[in-house]
């Protein structure tokens, strides 16, 4: 468990210096630098590209995690990796061959609202083949233990490149078209780096010889690809459908209120690497009551970090919105309602990591497909009548119900609940808290307000669950840090 928790630990830094970049992009200069239909369209090609990614790597990088230990040979593990480098070829050239045929077919369809989108289109495969490909090279990193510097390319590399470049925008060094070549380029750039960084830890050795258990390998990587599709369509499907009812400039909008809540998955991302081994163990082992005991604790450390951030974003929110341009602040309701998903996904503690490594894996991609269809028809519905908040809405539902099935299943299967009485509580703390500090505010600007407002709610919410001992796990980390007897 020590390189888990050391690499872990690391990647969480990684995570939250990453996670600031894109803040300080988002919120500051995307929105000051480039007009905000460049904004808006830059949000559509990655959400785009997003969506494209698991079908163009065709599960590869999932593949390699799953089977790699159990090829004992050299010839049938190289013969094994040489599958995965190509795979994605697969459905990528066909892809590009249908693209490159129709492209005014597709372009028509696409550009109904914003003509902006026709002539991009293929940055958008660019960018998800070089995303796959840069998730492949990964792979190949976590399967020989390391995942350091696989973590900072992607979530600081990207995000960095994009600084740089809205930089050389606002000094007139480059233009807003040379701008979005660029943005393709840092994903290009990245997945070429992340290869070479691969292959100096292992080089490949091409060998095409019969490989055991091919229909096998195949066969998950299919339905890896629904495994993967699904949680992207879910989460970037809405600025996809956003394009094809409303003006570009409001997927901008958009993506900055969906950036800000997102902050909240932080915490859940940086412990899923430390969660995941952990929960494939105590299944390995039959271990039921250890199971249960990280099942719950990690939903309750995760609920309390989680609802830190989600008081600080609701309770800071009118005052940050005072601080970007002001036609931004139309998505306080998207806010809101991500933020609520968000902070759900987190009270599940390792439920994916439960479902997704037991036997009941592909029940689970039934459910997530069903759900996928759903969050399409609630964005169908509600788009053309509330906009983006219609958007936000078919998301929350779409999340609200996923989460709901998950947690019925594990109750189902495995007889055990995340929830314990201190669940409760943290709830009823987060809506006192709420209630208290919302129509609070500070009578100064903007930034010193969010400062103090942050203290005040940091130090109520710490006492609070250090004082009544909601979380054994969070109150020794207080006690360690403050020296506290």
């Amino acid at each position: 468990m020590g390189i888990v928790i050391h690499q872990s630990l690391r990647n969480t830094i990684t995570t939250y210096l990453g996670f600031g970049i894109g803040a300080i992009n988002a919120l500051f200069l995307y929105t000051n630098f480039i007009t905000d239909e460049y904004y808006g369209l830059v949000a559509y090609i990655l959400s785009t590209a997003n969506i494209m990614m698991p079908l163009m790597a065709f599960g590869a990088h999932n593949t390699i995690v799953k089977f790699y230990t159990t090829f004992k040979t050299k010839n049938s593990l190289n013969s094994f990796l040489t599958l995965m480098l190509f795979l994605p070829l697969v459905l990528a050239i066909p892809v590009a061959i249908v693209g490159y045929l129709a492209y005014d077919t597709i372009a028509d369809v696409l550009s109904q609202k914003n003509e902006i989108v026709r002539i991009y289109l293929w940055y958008i495969f660019i960018t998800a083949l070089s995303m796959a490909y840069f998730e492949v090279f990964y792979a190949w990193m976590k399967v020989q233990m390391q995942t350091v510097f696989g973590n900072f390319m992607k979530e600081v590399f990207h995000r960095v490149g994009a600084m740089i470049l809205l930089f050389l925008v606002f000094l007139k060094y480059i233009t807003v078209d040379q701008f979005l070549m660029g943005i393709v380029g840092v994903y290009v750039v990245r997945s070429l780096v992340m290869m070479l960084f691969a292959f100096s830890k292992r080089l490949p050795v091409f060998r095409f010889y019969k490989i055991d258990k091919l229909s096998s390998i195949l066969k998950y990587s299919s339905l890896i690809i629904i495994a993967g599709s699904i949680s992207t369509i879910i989460l970037d499907l809405d600025k996809f459908m956003l394009n094809n009812y409303l003006d570009i400039k409001t997927i901008a909008y958009y993506s900055v209120a969906v950036f800000i809540a997102t902050v909240i998955a932080v915490p859940q991302r940086a412990m899923h690497q430390i969660l995941l081994p952990l929960t494939a163990k105590f299944l390995n082992e039959n271990n039921r009551v250890e199971l249960k005991d990280l099942y719950q604790r990690s939903s309750l450390t995760l609920y309390v970090i989680s609802g830190f951030i989600f008081l600080l974003i609701i309770l800071n929110i009118n005052e940050l919105y005072r601080i970007i341009p002001s036609e931004f602040s139309g998505g306080l309701i998207v806010v809101v309602l991500i933020s609520i998903a968000k902070l759900y996904d987190n009270l599940l503690g390792n439920n994916n990591a439960i479902l997704f490594n037991s036997d009941y894996y592909r029940i689970v991609l039934f459910f997530g497909v069903i759900l996928a269809v759903l969050a399409i028809v609630l964005n169908l519905i509600f788009i053309p009548k509330y906009g983006i908040n219609g958007s936000a809405l078919a998301t929350f539902i779409a999340i609200i119900v996923y989460n709901s099935i998950k947690i019925y299943f594990v109750k189902d299967k495995f007889n055990m609940l995340p929830f314990t009485s201190e669940t409760l509580k943290i709830s009823i703390l987060l809506v006192l808290i709420i209630f208290a500090f919302y129509f609070w505010e500070f009578p100064f600007n903007p930034y010193v307000n969010i400062i103090l407002k942050s203290l005040a709610i940091g130090l109520l919410y710490g006492f609070s669950i250090y004082k009544f001992n909601l979380s054994k796990d969070i109150s020794a980390v207080i006690k360690k840090y403050l020296k506290l007897k």
